[in-house]
C-alpha cells in the first residue's frame, strides 16, 4: 500500500514502577507484524512536559515552550496514536491529560486506539480519554484492547504476577487485531480527507 498510516505507540505513563512497558512492546509487535501501516514506540517520559502554563492552546496560539514544541513536532510526524491507558482513580494518569494538553493541532481529525488496564480494564480511563479526544477533534476506535481482572493480575510483575503477556495473550489477540483493523480504516480514511 503506497502511503501507509504511520502510526505513533505512545506509552503514557510515566511512572518508574509503570507496566505500561510490557504492553507496549507486545503492541508493538502486534502493529509490526502488519504491512499496512508503520509504528514507531514513542514514550512520554523523554519529553519531560512541564504542567500546562501556556496563554492558550496551540489551537490559539504557538506554544513558547521548547518542550512543549517538541512534543508537538513529534506528534504531529503520525496519522494515528495507539496510547498505551493505566487507570488512575478511574481516570487517565496526570502526566498523560497534561501531553494531551500540550497539543491541539497535532491530534485534531486522526484517530486512536489504546490498550487498557487496570482492575476494570482501563474501561473508565479509557471512557475519559474518549471525551477528551472529541474535544481534541480526534477519532476514537470503538475496538480497544482491555487487560483487567485476573489477566491484570497474573501480569502484574509489582503485584506478584509474571510480568510474562504470554500468560494472557489468547484472550486479549483478538481484541488488538480489531483494534488496529479500526485504526488503519480511520487513519486511512482522515489521511484522505485532511489531504
Amino acid at each position: 500500500m503506497a502511503n501507509k498510516p504511520k502510526i505513533a505507540l505512545v506509552i503514557t505513563s510515566t511512572r518508574m514502577a509503570r507496566v505500561a512497558d510490557i504492553f507496549a512492546q507486545w503492541m508493538l509487535a502486534q502493529a509490526q507484524a502488519r504491512s499496512d501501516m508503520t509504528v514507531e514506540l514513542v514514550d512520554l517520559r523523554d519529553f519531560k512536559l512541564p504542567l500546562f502554563d501556556e496563554p492558550a492552546s496551540n489551537a490559539y496560539m504557538p506554544s513558547s515552550n521548547p518542550a512543549a514544541q517538541a512534543w508537538q513536532k513529534k506528534m504531529a510526524e503520525f496519522d494515528g496514536y495507539i496510547f498505551t491507558v493505566s487507570e488512575y482513580n478511574h481516570s487517565i494518569s496526570g502526566a498523560f491529560k497534561n501531553a494531551l494538553d500540550q497539543a491541539y493541532v497535532e491530534w485534531a481529525k486522526k484517530p486512536f486506539t489504546a490498550i487498557a488496564y487496570g482492575s476494570m480494564g482501563g474501561a473508565r480511563a479509557v471512557e475519559h480519554l474518549r471525551t477528551i479526544g472529541a474535544e481534541l477533534q480526534m477519532v476514537s476506535t470503538r475496538n480497544i484492547v482491555h487487560v483487567g481482572g485476573g489477566d491484570f493480575w497474573k501480569l502484574h510483575p509489582h503485584m506478584g504476577g509474571s510480568g510474562n503477556i504470554a500468560d494472557i495473550e489468547a484472550t486479549i489477540l483478538p481484541s488488538a487485531k480489531l483494534a488496529l483493523d479500526d485504526l488503519v480504516w480511520w487513519a486511512n480514511a482522515t489521511m484522505a480527507a485532511r489531504g
